[in-house]
Parts: structure tokens; C-alpha cells; sequence
């Protein structure tokens, strides 16, 4: 192995690399060779290789000091942004609302006893689930095989897909009201 470290080319590293026998300890940890770089000085003579203009070149604009122009700015050509037409009606654009829901995966439901209703906080108090900043849920698929067996799921939404598991496994789907909690109707 090469050492690129010229501090440490004559160190004796045997110790270090007869892993069975040496412990790593805070006080002996250190980067692997090479691994890190020095930062270049820059102007401080040619030899260094970044001397005189620093790598700005010869005047110009963009060897002054401060920003030489504002992002976008494509030299006085219409800039992209306004060359492209405006996005009405953006649905994430202002004035627009996006419903953000928690997800919950069929797979967490897998532990409920049968006959049981289950929504986010129960499965929360069995730690199913991990606690959300989302006040709202919404029941989608998950990787593995759905096995629960008859039982009721409370959520504000359910995607298509889980739904259907749902059902097929002799369960039901209650929609939640998102503002209040409350049972909004059986689907």
C-alpha cells in the first residue's frame, strides 16, 4: 500500500493492520491515507499553481469581487423563466392546497386479532406503527402479504389496491371525518 501522507510513510503501521490483536480507541482512530487533502492556498506565487489570478484569468466580469450577475441572468437574453409560459392552476402552486396524508401499511395490520377494529392510535399503543406528525392517516400497501383476517379499519382514506385486500380478507373500511375523527360511513 501506497502512503500518500508524507508524515506517516515511516511510521511503523504493524499494529494497525494486525486487526485480531488491536482495539480502535478514540485517541487512536485516524483517516486512512490519502483520504484527506489539504485546501488549496490560493495567490501565493506561480509555483503553487494558483498564483497571481487565482484561477479568475485575465479581468472581466466574472474576476471582480461580489456575484458578477444574478441567477438566471443568461446576458441579456430572455432568461428560461420567462421564456417558458406560466403554470396556471399549478395544483401545488399558491392558493392551492395538497392533502399530506400519514401512510400505514397493510403489513402493520398484520398483528390484529380478528374481529377487532383497528385505526392509528391502537395500533400506536401496540407499536405497530411509529408515532406521526400527520394527524390525518391513509391505509396503502405494503410489501408483504396481508394475513389479518375480519377486521375493521378506521382511516381518513384507503388507496384502491388496499381496499380490496381489505375486503378480501372479510374486513371492512371505515372512513374517518379528517377535522373531527368521527365515523364518517361504512365503504
Amino acid at each position: 500500500m501506497k502512503v500518500f501522507d508524507w508524515k506517516r510513510r515511516e511510521a511503523d503501521e504493524s499494529a494497525i493492520n494486525d486487526l485480531d490483536n488491536f482495539e480502535f480507541t478514540l485517541d487512536n482512530v485516524r483517516p486512512a491515507p490519502g483520504a484527506r487533502k489539504r485546501k488549496s492556498r490560493k495567490g501565493r506565487g506561480i509555483a503553487a499553481g494558483q498564483g497571481a489570478t487565482c484561477g479568475f484569468g485575465m479581468r472581466g466580469q466574472k474576476a471582480r469581487s461580489g456575484r458578477p450577475t444574478r441567477p438566471g441572468f443568461e446576458g441579456g437574453q430572455t432568461p428560461l423563466y420567462r421564456r417558458l409560459p406560466k403554470f396556471v392552476g399549478k395544483p401545488l402552486g399558491p392558493g392551492h392546497k395538497r392533502t399530506i396524508y400519514n401512510p400505514i401499511k397493510l403489513d402493520d395490520l398484520n398483528g390484529v386479532a380478528a374481529g377487532s377494529t383497528c385505526n392509528f392510535e391502537s395500533l400506536l399503543a401496540d407499536s405497530a406503527v411509529t408515532k406521526s406528525k400527520l394527524s390525518i392517516h391513509k391505509i396503502v400497501m405494503g410489501r408483504e402479504e396481508f394475513t389479518a383476517k375480519d377486521i375493521t379499519v378506521q382511516a381518513h382514506a384507503f388507496t384502491k389496491s388496499a381496499r380490496e385486500a381489505i375486503e378480501a380478507a372479510g374486513g371492512k373500511c371505515e372512513l374517518l371525518k379528517p377535522t373531527t375523527g368521527e365515523v364518517l360511513a361504512e365503504a
